[in-house]
């Protein structure tokens, strides 16, 4: 077909007539459809040779391309670890930063919390801790010395009825012999005055 394209060609450039005769148009006319069939003849046949190349060279290329893949992924995983491993860094130096002044804040609170309850206490007259400790010696050493005086008495308090009841005994003694005395002097006085 491209030799009668060029002859068609070469025929129209000889002979170029005024006018074209209706034979001619014809042929013409068929030439379009022609190429445009060649063409389509040739990208066919294109597309066939690519795919028969393409599964003759497929394995192989298959298999570079998994090559390629496996390299690609190893160095983007790589890559992923250690943007991975900085940004865990980053994220924990953070967050022990946020802890740290989280705690502060909170310390801070705590202390105007406690200064401003120990102020109220202050003007409501309710004593502090350490007014508290010091009565609470004050009374231990009270107690204490109330305890050594109490001991103190009660020795001499014992030893003050053992006295006591020796008396007693004494004193019926006495009394017997005081009452046998005027006895003795009655019967005397008696027998003088006789």
């Amino acid at each position: 077909m491209a030799t009668s394209k060029k002859t068609a060609k070469k025929a129209t450039k000889t002979s170029a007539p005024r006018r074209k005769p209706a034979h001619a148009d014809a042929a013409v006319g068929d030439a379009p459809p022609q190429s445009i069939s060649e063409s389509a003849q040739q990208i066919w046949l294109a597309g066939v040779g690519a795919f028969g190349r393409a599964q003759a060279e497929g394995t192989r290329l298959f298999e570079g391309l998994m090559k390629e893949g496996a390299g690609i992924e190893k160095s983007a995983r790589t890559y992923a670890s250690t943007r991975a491993s900085a940004v865990r860094t980053a994220v924990e130096t953070g967050a022990d930063q946020t802890r740290e002044r989280a705690i502060e804040t909170w310390d801070r609170l705590e202390k105007v919390f406690e200064d401003r309850v120990q102020r109220a206490l202050v003007k409501l007259g309710v004593p502090g801790r350490h007014d508290v400790q010091s009565l609470s010696r004050r009374v231990d050493a009270l107690t204490a010395a109330l305890q050594a005086k109490q001991s103190a008495p009660a020795r001499k308090a014992a030893k003050a009825p053992a006295k006591k009841a020796a008396a007693k005994k004494a004193a019926p003694r006495k009394t017997a012999k005081t009452s046998k005395a005027p006895a003795k002097r009655a019967t005397k006085k008696s027998a003088n005055a006789r």
